[in-house]
């Protein structure tokens, strides 16, 4: 960091985001720090459970420290065009959440339209969704730019009727830097310099640091590692 001239101090991931048997560890090691402790609820990630336990499961992970809460919603609500179920169970977990953020998963690759994407990210907001997010990390297609423009495009619509700004997450795919690049271009274009910060933009970066790791070492070397020389590869 001394030789890039960084500020160690000031970078930082938004959160760390991991199932709720580890949040209070977590959120022991970040306490004190602008690290945000974040838990996968609702049955992550195929969500096959009753609505009674995705509660339950949201409440105990914010009783463990949890200020951040990421679910996944029921598909075949969306895929149903039942969107008044959706709308229902959005807002329960909004209400389980208590004052914790809610991250709402749409899996968008298991849907079968952009038109889909559009109207399930409406409601998610319109229900109480501090964010949308495009994937779980776990279905076959995951965030993808055409994608990440119709969300990001409801977003600023919501924004324009309502006057609230939710935030984007896209996740699941995005390992190189250069992609991180794209996304963060794509969030200027349609939305502003605002929707770059962390409070409103996060990059699903479990599989990302590795890379940043290498441009950074190139930066300074003017060669590339080996993948296999950062732990994070």
């Amino acid at each position: 960091m001394s030789a890039l001239e960084l500020d160690v101090d000031t970078i930082h991931c938004a959160s760390v985001c991991v199932y709720h048997n580890m949040v209070p560890t977590v959120a022991a090691a970040v306490l004190g720090s602008p690290v945000r402790t974040c838990a996968v609820s609702t049955g992550f990630p195929a969500g096959h459970i009753p609505h009674s336990q995705k509660l339950e499961q949201i409440e105990a992970s914010v009783a463990a420290g949890a200020d951040e809460i990421d679910i996944v919603v029921s598909r075949a609500d969306i895929l149903g065009g039942d969107w008044q179920a959706l709308y229902d169970e959005v807002r329960d977990f909004r209400r389980s959440c208590g004052d914790a953020h809610l991250k709402t998963i749409l899996a968008t690759g298991e849907l079968s339209s952009l038109k889909q994407v559009a109207q399930a990210s409406q409601v998610c907001m319109m229900a109480g969704a501090d964010f949308i997010k495009t994937s779980t990390g776990k279905e076959s297609i995951n965030a993808t730019l055409p994608v990440g423009i119709v969300m990001a495009r409801a977003i600023r619509d919501y924004y324009e009727a309502t006057g609230q700004k939710v935030g984007f997450k896209p996740a699941g795919g995005i390992s190189k830097a250069k992609d991180a690049v794209a996304w963060l271009a794509m969030m200027k274009e349609e939305l502003g310099e605002e929707w770059m910060q962390p409070h409103l933009f996060r990059i699903g970066a479990s599989s990302l640091l590795g890379d940043i790791e290498r441009q950074l070492e190139f930066h300074l070397s003017g060669h590339y590692s080996a993948a296999n020389r950062h732990p994070m590869a």
